[in-house]
């Protein structure tokens, strides 16, 4: 190998949540109706034109496919170290040579797919609106078990040591055998009255199941039978109304030996300690997707589509990148060691130096939005765009 959100209601009826789906999912929409529902007049939020730099690096094209269009969804791809999966609204299913782009097979899963994919345990792992996850050998696509959940799968489930965990929009944990599907436990939580459709995704460690809940908080699970180990705010809900006290944990989080770090919509983002879950430090930010680390900082893009990077061991703010501001950015991911990379709404991958936040590079794909988690590799990475593209991109 050469190199290497829409709120749903618990409680109220459709036409209160309208707007606010308006306002917070709409990625290709530069107008919010939200001030004007809810009492403050309306607020139009222009995206930042691309601002014209010199670039400091190459960022090329290795290599492009198509698995089809992620629809009202969002899909991300994922890698075992050798090949690419992805996955579409469709229910299609690609397996990809990482090296060339060369399709190794495809698979139907005959129904209409809403998360994925997840990789892991041998399995290519992708989730239904009808609560079900689907798992596929990875070696040749054959199918390998169905598990009839609850609640629609959002995020892509994960998998390791002989476990799947996956998670329904209704507020329910699952944790599944990788060897067929049987569940071996389910937790379940209340959730708050709005939330937002932009979920938490989870980590899998050998010694816990790490996730992020909507109202904030962020918990340690036991993996033998689900009990919670302990349990932190990234945020705490604030306001007077429903739309006010959303906090909800969004997007990837990101752990290493020493940190688990998340961010809240309306809240901060915070590291804690990933044994016993004392907070580390935390700094008011209001997110809309995850956060990322490399050996030095931790990367979360703010809900107006500011780029922060934080000391990852302090907490201080070396510096702000704001020049994409309210181009509903993805989730940061940390690249080849000096870069950190979003995509746009407009399909176009950014490439900003990790030292001080500058502009190194930036590609257009197919000008529909990037909405997904960008893979990253030793020298590039992975997009997936909402009409479907697969762009291998390489830093040179």
């Amino acid at each position: 190998m050469p190199w290497g959100g829409e709120v749903k209601s618990h409680m109220h009826s459709t036409v209160y949540v309208l707007p606010v789906v308006l306002a917070l999912a709409g990625c290709s929409s530069v107008t919010s109706t939200l001030g004007g529902w809810f009492g403050a007049g309306k607020t139009t939020l222009k995206p930042a034109e691309l601002v014209e730099f010199k670039p400091s690096v190459g960022l090329a094209r290795a290599w492009e496919a198509t698995v089809g269009s992620a629809g009202p969804y969002i899909f991300s791809p994922a890698t075992d170290g050798q090949f690419v999966y992805a996955a579409a609204r469709d229910g299609r299913i690609i397996k990809l040579d990482l090296a060339s782009g060369r399709e190794i097979w495809r698979v139907e899963a005959g129904q209409v797919l809403s998360a994925g994919v997840g990789v892991g345990a041998g399995l290519v792992l992708v989730g239904t609106p009808k609560g079900e996850v689907l798992a596929y050998h990875a070696r040749d696509g054959a199918p390998a078990w169905i598990a009839r959940l609850s609640g629609e799968i959002l995020v892509p489930p994960v998998a390791g040591d002989g476990m799947v965990a996956a998670r329904g929009n209704n507020g329910h944990v699952y944790l599944l055998q990788a060897a067929d599907g049987k569940l071996r436990w389910d937790t379940e939580r209340t959730l708050p009255a709005l939330t937002l459709r932009e979920q938490s995704h989870m980590l899998l460690t050998p010694e816990a199941l790490y996730v992020g809940h909507a109202g904030g908080r962020l918990s340690a699970l036991a993996l033998n039978n689900g009990a919670s180990l302990w349990e932190s705010n990234v945020a705490l809900p604030r306001g007077t109304t429903e739309l006010e006290r959303i906090a909800d944990v969004v997007g990837p989080l990101a752990l290493d030996g020493a940190r688990i770090c998340a961010a809240a919509y309306q809240g901060r983002v915070a590291c804690f300690d990933p044994a016993r879950g004392s907070g580390l430090w935390a700094r008011d930010v209001s997110a809309r997707r995850g956060v990322d680390m490399d050996g030095r900082m931790l990367y979360v893009v703010d809900e107006r589509g500011a780029l922060l990077a934080f000391d990852k061991i302090r907490g201080t703010n070396p510096w702000k990148q704001d020049r994409l501001r309210d181009r509903d950015l993805s989730s940061p991911v940390a690249v080849a060691e000096r870069y950190v990379a979003v995509g746009d709404f407009q399909g176009y991958v950014h490439l900003v130096d990790t030292d001080d936040g500058a502009f190194s590079a930036r590609v257009p794909t197919d000008g529909s939005a990037i909405r997904g988690v960008m893979l990253p590799l030793k020298s590039g990475l992975v997009a997936q765009t909402a009409q479907g593209g697969i762009y291998a991109l390489k830093i040179q």
